[in-house]
């Protein structure tokens, strides 16, 4: 049985959520949940949102998680702590910069791998990754399954981090055959409360896309993601799955959704948008999700249902509903700004 877990990243919004859900679980004696600083408190107490989880200030780059991991005689470790842009991107984060986005994703794994792989107690460790590791192409197949290679890998990013890491975890899986290692790739989170950049984009008064483009999508509710994080920190389920809604949304149809005007542009017009938006902290927009705007990306979760007997609750479709149900009112543009706008934009 699961005794005592620790999980990383609990400054997040999902990191907290999961520490909270399995805090009250009557058969998991302690949750430690560390990071850099803690979540947000009404109370202004460190950790006190996080109710019976006990919060440790430390980095994972810290020696310090080697003696945390064996003072509290951890055997579950839930891995959250990963950023996808160098803002951050959860509440707390301290990255600066892509240099510091990469030593936080990848030396900081590494490192809470190693604090692992010397423990004597740890036999299960649960990892976030992303389906971004697929990568967003016109030549890539219609579904990915988990075992499906990637036609273009990511060279940079948070795709990049998240395939660097995914090979360290199978690295520490071959040396530690005795720890279960679960490695969960999560398409992108919807919900009331996920704040990322597609979140961003969605809530902009003006949605540009990317002209002869109509990507699909697919998304996972973050009551989803919180359920399956854990189950799989509860139980041994071995191996990689695919974390997603069924079906796929058009981006035509999350644009009429949301109510918002729509503004198609060539490619190279988008990219310079997103630029602006990105130097206006409005939406921060990499490489990979420019991508993902263009050719858009679906993956098979069928190996998912089956290990698990568990479907998600959410649908795409109804993740998104619920994701702008939590936004209010669409705040539309004046028509004649956002004619004005396109003509700019186009060159028209």
């Amino acid at each position: 049985m699961t005794r005592t877990v620790l999980v990383t990243g609990v400054s997040g919004h999902i990191g907290a959520r999961v520490a909270i859900a399995l805090a009250a679980d009557p058969e998991i004696d302690r949750v430690i949940g560390v990071d850099t600083a803690p979540p947000p408190s009404p109370a202004g107490e460190d950790g006190a949102v996080l109710g019976r989880t006990e919060f440790v200030r430390v980095a994972l780059r810290s020696p310090d998680l080697v003696k945390v991991i064996r003072d509290a005689d951890v055997d579950t470790v839930v891995h959250l702590s990963l950023v996808s842009g160098p803002g951050g991107g959860r509440a707390g984060d301290t990255v600066g910069g892509r240099p510091a986005m990469k030593e936080h994703n990848v030396i900081g794994t590494m490192q809470l791998l190693a604090a692992c792989q010397r423990s004597a107690t740890v036999r299960r460790v649960v990892v976030r990754s992303t389906t971004a590791v697929y990568g967003s192409s016109p030549h890539a197949p219609a579904v990915f399954t988990e075992d499906t290679l990637p036609v273009e890998v990511s060279h940079h990013g948070y795709a990049r981090d998240a395939t660097e890491v995914e090979t360290y975890v199978r690295g520490f899986a071959r040396r530690r055959p005795d720890v279960t290692t679960t490695t969960l790739r999560f398409a992108n989170l919807m919900g009331p409360g996920v704040d990322s950049p597609l979140t961003r984009y969605f809530s902009q008064p003006v949605l540009p896309t990317v002209l002869g483009f109509d990507p699909r999508l697919q998304f996972v509710h973050e009551d989803d993601a919180v359920e399956v994080l854990c189950r799989t920190a509860r139980a041994d389920h071995p191996g990689v799955f695919n974390v997603a809604g069924d079906g796929v949304l058009l981006l035509s149809q999350c644009a009429r959704r949301t109510g918002r005007p729509v503004v198609p542009m060539p490619s190279p017009a988008f990219r310079l948008v997103s630029g602006i938006a990105r130097g206006a902290r409005l939406v921060d927009f990499s490489p990979e999700q420019l991508s993902l705007m263009s050719h858009g990306r679906a993956v098979d979760t069928t190996r998912l249902a089956a290990e698990l007997g568990w479907r998600p609750k959410y649908s795409t479709a109804a993740a998104f509903d619920d994701f702008l149900r939590s936004r209010g009112g669409p705040g539309e543009l004046p028509r004649a700004v956002v004619d004005w706008l396109a003509d700019l934009l186009t060159g028209r």
